[in-house]
């Protein structure tokens, strides 16, 4: 699974609209408002880099409200409640 986090500028008037339509897309798992140099981000994840090329400038890039994408392609997740889980295995004594 390849997963992007897609910077997106927006019009101000229609970020809520543009967030939720955004979100409804399929391979969109999440879609935040944010304050600073973007107006939303979106994670996206899909099974093929041609998903992403799909996907981002065919789908979210047409939507009504977005001015403008920048994507970043994750290469590895870290957090720290995947490291908990993983200290955890075999804890319970079973």
């Amino acid at each position: 699974m390849i997963t992007a986090i897609v910077m997106i500028h927006a019009r101000a008037d229609s970020i809520p609209e543009t967030a939720q339509a955004i979100a409804d897309i399929e391979g969109v798992s999440e879609v935040y408002s944010c304050a600073g140099d973007v107006d939303l981000v979106a994670i996206v994840r899909v099974g093929t880099h041609e998903g992403l090329a799909d996907l981002i400038p065919a789908k979210i890039g047409k939507v009504p409200g977005v001015r403008g994408t920048d994507t970043h392609i994750a290469f590895r997740s870290y957090s720290s409640a995947d490291t908990e889980a993983a200290f955890s295995i075999g804890a319970d004594g079973d």
